[in-house]
């Protein structure tokens, strides 16, 4: 009887233990989350210095949240202090996707396949310029003037590995014959500042007397009245430039990837869009960036060193 009673005592224990069990791998959805594939890994995300950190925390919180959504999975977004540590994150797949710039992204291409998948339209286009802008009260209306004057200027580009803060307006300069590297050069000092909205900031003060800019950057810093337009004035303005483009790794399914697009596109929330100087976001393809690439190889970049 004994033994009866103890077997049964037993059994309910193991009838028990098993329900707890059950209960706990399955979720608020009723999905069995013990199953390795309905776990998702985190997606993550690299962002270039392309601004300080300050004016992209909002957007980026709610990428991030847009993000999560879509891709029913975890997001993380990273800064980056320096251009090459996303390329050789992307490189080394410890990050799934970049945000990088034109010129970045055709060097991640050509060292690691990235594919571009995502740009950002400003006001209908998917093009942006390098501008060389200088204080309102200066004396200067044109790049031309400005370089009459050339010995006594301090000029300011972005990050080295910038399109629009360095390579196309370093081309601009060396083609008028006053620049040829940081260290050789007509003006009175050349710096690299390491991001657009320091360029501008260090003109406002006086720092130094022009230097080279993002224009949907500067056009958004604008906008969100961290910049004032009185302060400034355009004396130079690039060709087009196709945008800053979101590439992922090459060997992401297309399912992924189509998601992704989906993703951005259907984003509408100014709070995103405007610190990109954005209206919109738009596909792209790496067919989209050939000038751009003709143009890094004619400099000598395509192999140079990133920062």
């Amino acid at each position: 009887m004994k033994q009866a009673i103890f077997t049964l005592f037993f059994a309910f224990i193991l009838v028990i233990t098993g329900c707890g069990q059950n209960d706990e791998s399955v979720d608020r959805e009723g999905t069995d989350s013990s199953i390795g594939n309905e776990t998702k890994e985190e997606f993550v995300i690299g962002l270039i210095p392309s601004q300080s950190e300050g004016e992209m925390e909002t957007a980026m919180t709610k990428l991030q949240a847009v993000l999560e959504q879509e891709l029913e999975r975890p997001v993380k977004i990273d800064h980056y202090p320096a251009y090459n540590g996303v390329v050789e994150a992307l490189i080394h797949e410890h990050i799934d996707m970049a945000y990088f710039g034109p010129l970045t992204y055709v060097i991640a291409h050509e060292r690691s396949g990235a594919e571009a998948i995502i740009t950002q339209l400003v006001d209908g286009e998917p093009y942006y310029f390098s501008y060389i802008i200088t204080r309102s009260d200066s004396s200067w209306d044109t790049l031309d003037e400005l370089l009459l004057d050339k010995e006594n200027i301090d000029f300011a580009f972005a990050s080295m590995s910038s399109t629009s803060g360095s390579l196309i307006p370093g081309v601009a300069l060396k083609e008028r014959g006053v620049f040829r590297t940081e260290d050789d050069h007509d003006f009175k000092t050349v710096r690299y500042t390491g991001s657009h909205d320091i360029t501008a900031q260090v003109i406002l003060n006086g720092d130094v007397h022009a230097g080279a800019i993002d224009s949907a950057l500067f056009q958004s810093m604008i906008r969100s009245g961290n910049l004032d337009s009185d302060d400034y004035k355009i004396i130079w303005q690039s060709e087009p430039l196709f945008q800053y483009p979101w590439a992922v790794h090459p060997n992401m399914d297309d399912s992924l990837k189509q998601q992704l697009q989906q993703a951005f596109i259907g984003i509408t929330d100014e709070e995103i869009l405007n610190p990109f100087g954005a209206s919109a976001f738009t596909t792209a393809t790496n067919e989209d960036y050939t000038s751009l690439r003709e143009a890094a190889i004619i400099d000598g970049r395509m192999d140079a060193p990133l920062d």
